[in-house]
């Protein structure tokens, strides 16, 4: 119980209050729940109450999660609420050196929390023993599905004995992850947390935009916008970072987290946004795995995600802890479609906004670089000459700088400041 006052912890969440009984009672169990809802502690408790007792020294519980900040994030929770039980907790995840990992392992933890990837790596070397696994967590399971790590689960399972205890958590559930469950579970419990949904404490608001206004709006957005702490996602690895770096030299203490980054660049971007050292954090959803910030005021969508799950993923990071939270997405006419399916989604028709004194109207701002550009297309054309692998970079393309803005301290402009395109219904609050 020290762990558990030391983290703040006070009242259960829906999500621990249906799981953790079953768990403690040694059963199977799916737990469908967003991301923000307390599912981490959900899992984590039990397993150490359970490994409590009996033998030390080699390893009884495998945690398996899709991203190195989500292994982080799990193994950190484990140590805090766990700090009374001298149970050692390791992380294995790729991207760093493999040799301290190995050390690590030889120091007999009895809690791994991993990545498939690296996971193999060390099962293929032998430098870790999974014969004494008790408890198995595939958390994020349909994250791993997105990225392709379903196969690799699979081979990991053939490593495990046969008899354990096997926890899925998961924000949906398409059909793969059905299929793994019912392959490798038995006889579990489900407990369902409006997963299908996002918390009803997010409220959501589309920008329809032209793609070239897309960096101008979300400067003007900001501007007219009070906010504690923004998680800005775009699509890709190179526009966040090329957004960071637009905030950062309009004024504001920016930065980015994405795959490129080493680890120890990501983990100091993950901490400094979670201790407030950044104000905004822009990133990709791989990335964004693992962040668990509870004061995220505002998430915005420069670019529209692929899925609705995934659209659920990323408004599920504000409005967590019974807070509310406001969730803007940037739409170009490209993205009507997925409008419509997170509209059916949702079950309500998303408020269309429009900031009254920007210009929608005006034409693509004209880079430096285009009338290179330009000259080097036409040479293309003329010679007809291609030279093998040679592709143009998405740094070679034009960039379209937005209009500078003053520091973090502007209040929320009334509703003045926006003309809505359509009377939608908002959530109710709750404390889900």
């Amino acid at each position: 119980m020290s762990g558990v006052r030391a983290l703040s912890y006070v009242t259960p969440t829906p999500i621990q209050l249906q799981a953790i009984p079953p768990i403690l009672q040694g059963q199977d169990l799916v737990g469908l729940a967003q991301t923000g809802t307390g599912k981490t502690a959900a899992f984590v408790l039990p397993i150490l109450q359970r490994l409590s007792q009996g033998q030390r020294g080699c390893v009884r519980a495998l945690i398996i999660a899709p991203t190195r900040e989500l292994a982080e994030q799990i193994h950190e929770t484990t140590q805090g609420l766990g700090k009374q039980t001298r149970l050692r907790s390791v992380t294995v995840y790729g991207g760093v050196n493999i040799t301290p990992q190995i050390q690590k392992l030889r120091g007999k933890a009895e809690i791994v929390v991993a990545c498939p990837g690296r996971l193999l790596d060390h099962i293929r070397q032998k430098t870790i023993n999974l014969s004494h696994v008790e408890v198995l967590v595939l958390d994020e399971a349909d994250r791993m599905f997105d990225m392709g790590f379903l196969p690799d689960i699979r081979k990991i399972l053939n490593h495990l004995p046969a008899h354990r205890q096997t926890l899925l958590f998961s924000a949906t559930m398409p059909d793969d992850i059905k299929r793994l469950a019912h392959d490798i579970l038995r006889n579990p419990v489900t407990v369902q947390i409006n997963y299908t949904l996002p918390l009803t404490t997010v409220s959501h608001a589309l920008y329809p935009v032209e793609h070239h206004h897309k960096n101008t709006l979300l400067m003007k957005l900001l501007q007219h916008t009070d906010t504690e702490s923004v998680l800005i996602f775009t699509r890709t690895k190179q526009r966040a970072k090329s957004v960071a770096q637009r905030l950062k030299k309009a004024g504001y203490v920016a930065t980015s987290l994405q795959g490129n980054m080493s680890q120890n660049q990501r983990q100091a971007a993950l901490d400094g946004f979670r201790k407030g050292s950044f104000k905004i954090l822009v990133a990709t959803d791989i990335a964004a795995r693992g962040i668990d910030v509870s004061h995220i005021s505002h998430v915005i969508n420069f670019d529209m995600p692929d899925t609705v799950e995934a659209y659920t993923h990323r408004i599920g990071r504000t409005g967590r802890a019974a807070k509310t939270g406001d969730a803007f997405t940037l739409t170009t006419q490209n993205d009507n479609a997925m409008v419509r399916a997170i509209e059916t989604a949702l079950g309500m028709k998303l408020e269309r906004r429009k900031l009254e004194d920007f210009d929608y109207t005006s034409p693509p701002a004209r880079s430096t670089s285009a009338a290179p550009l330009q000259q080097s297309q036409r040479h293309y054309r003329r010679t007809g000459a291609k030279r093998a692998g040679s592709q143009m970079s998405s740094d070679s393309k034009p960039r379209y700088h937005g209009t500078g803005a003053k520091p973090f301290d502007k209040r929320r402009s009334s509703h003045a400041a926006y003309s809505s395109g359509s009377s939608a219904r908002k959530p109710h609050s709750s404390h889900n």
